[in-house]
């Protein structure tokens, strides 16, 4: 299940094992072969950035789910895993409308929502970073 109590498909999600078929810890790695890499440039990270907070800045902070979902997709498409690029699919779109409510219940109950918002904003990153 995601954020919005959606189902998730298997796109771009590893393959599981058959039932009763047993797996251990650490089998289809290679010794001495780096699970994780990461090519991303501070050029590029930082032009990102400064895209993000303008976009942020020019909205008074409404359209922040667009500037998180263009950091996201940088990383993503920077980060390999087991020699596999990830890929970010969320959408600004697909996260508005929490977004706003979140930004509502923040400014309500004078910021003490924020300790909810960062787990479920997360949990909506993770949910939507996938194998390419």
């Amino acid at each position: 299940m995601s954020i919005n109590n959606e189902k998730i498909s298997s796109y771009g999600q590893m393959p599981t094992a058959n039932p009763g078929t047993m797996v251990s810890a650490g089998v289809g790695t290679v010794p001495g072969v780096k699970i994780y890499k990461f090519s991303g440039g501070a050029a590029s990270w930082f032009g990102t950035q400064i895209l993000g907070v303008l976009i942020t800045i020019c909205t008074i902070g409404i359209c922040y789910p667009f500037a998180v979902v263009l950091v996201e997709r940088w990383r993503a498409k920077n980060t390999f895993l087991h020699g596999r690029q990830l890929l970010f699919i969320g959408t600004g779109w697909g996260i508005f409308g929490l977004w706003i409510k979140w930004l509502l219940l923040s400014i309500i109950t004078l910021g003490i929502y924020t300790f909810w918002v960062y787990p479920r904003l997360m949990q909506w990153k993770v949910e939507n970073t996938v194998y390419a």
